[in-house]
């Protein structure tokens, strides 16, 4: 295998492949990137067994790419990742040698890494499913932002560590929660799925795919089997586990009444929520109380080690009744970050019931905090 590639070309890819990378794997293969040279494609494929990470490189352009010879080698991804970020001329050349020895060169740089045969790499399919599921690339990461916060982080219950996405016909609806709050993002399909899909991805995977995701209006492709889920756009393959399990419902969780509502600036609100919350001893829960008093609300919080504070603002009201109920400000401030909106609406159900949070201006998002007992 002999080629020569523009860096900058070379280090997006290898920037991609290499989140799908563990220092702490227990097989040493998975710690290397897959090189796989052809005629008019160079893929690179890295995985650590809970996702895998494929790219492929157009090697046709004589501009951005020339190849001597082919061949296949696995190259260790934290040392080729390093030397491609560092090395400052615009192409680098790279030769495998004795068939496991590679040299990596420009004018001024040389090194020498040792490989690893490719016949040692695990078989990584990454097929295709005959019936798929099209989502924009800026409708994903949107959920992903809205959603995964939401999630546990309590291996004790795996499948709350995941997305839940349930496509039936033309709507995606996706849940995460940790048992004390809860997100759900419900989106329009531009076509009818051929089947009904309920699985759980695994929330860290997600988030990792959408830091590689490009354009906002690429098509993603979304590839469900039973076990895991294929992600495809452009010269880009993802692959992640799917968790096993049954997924909470969730629906009834949602009050379908309530008896007051609050409309307010999110802005406003959140920040008055980030002051009153400096002065809480437990920064996990770090509870605050809200209170209204006709169209004056009031959020307090006390600490015996520290003081107390209390702040105020004007609120729109949907009738003249009042509420005094007490939440987690880290769980309130994380919900409300979520909404790109410029005002938010409170619906509250009872001191002990769960607070809702929505916006006219987007009717695809509600947010769930559960209250706190203070007595």
């Amino acid at each position: 295998m002999k080629f020569t590639v523009k860096k900058e070309i070379l280090l997006d890819a290898l920037i991609k492949v290499s989140k799908a990378i563990s220092t702490k794997n227990l097989i040493p293969v998975l710690a290397g990137i897959k090189f796989e040279l052809k005629k008019k494609k160079l893929i690179l494929t890295a995985s650590d067994n809970d996702i895998t990470i494929q790219t492929i490189i157009d090697t046709t352009k004589e501009e951005d790419f020339k190849v001597e010879s082919e061949g296949s080698i696995i190259i260790q991804g934290k040392y080729i990742l390093e030397i491609v970020r560092k090395l400052r001329e615009e192409y680098i050349n790279i030769e495998v040698i004795d068939e496991l020895k590679i040299l990596i060169y420009t004018d001024n740089s040389e090194f020498n890494l040792n490989g690893i045969s490719e016949s040692e790499y695990p078989n990584i399919g990454l097929e295709e499913s005959k019936k798929k599921v099209d989502v924009k690339a800026g409708v994903l990461k949107n959920i992903v932002f809205q959603t995964a916060f939401a999630s546990s982080n309590e291996e004790s219950k795996p499948v709350l560590t995941g997305i839940n996405f349930n496509i039936v016909g033309d709507i995606l609806e996706c849940n995460s929660t940790d048992s004390y709050r809860l997100a759900r993002k419900v989106i329009h399909l531009d076509k009818v799925s051929e089947d009904n899909y309920n699985i759980v991805i695994p929330s860290h995977n997600l988030m990792e795919f959408t830091k590689i995701l490009g354009d906002d209006e690429e098509i993603v492709e979304l590839h469900i089997f039973n076990n895991k889920i294929l992600f495809k756009t452009g010269n880009l393959k993802f692959e992640s586990r799917l968790i096993n399990g049954t997924y909470p419902n969730t629906s009834n969780l949602l009050p379908e009444d309530s008896f007051l509502i609050i409309h307010t600036s999110l802005n406003d609100f959140y920040d008055v929520i980030d002051r009153v919350s400096i002065l809480t001893s437990d920064r996990e829960k770090n509870i605050v109380t809200l209170e209204t008093n006709g169209n004056t609300l009031v959020l307090k919080s006390s600490s015996v080690e520290i003081g107390r504070v209390e702040e105020k603002m004007i609120i729109e009201k949907n009738n003249n009744e009042d509420i005094k109920i007490s939440f987690s400000a880290k769980y309130m401030m994380e919900a409300l970050k979520s909404f790109s909106t410029n005002s938010v609406d409170l619906h509250f159900v009872g001191e002990i019931k769960p607070i809702l949070i929505k916006s006219s201006e987007d009717d695809s998002l509600t947010q769930l905090v559960l209250p706190i007992r203070t007595y």
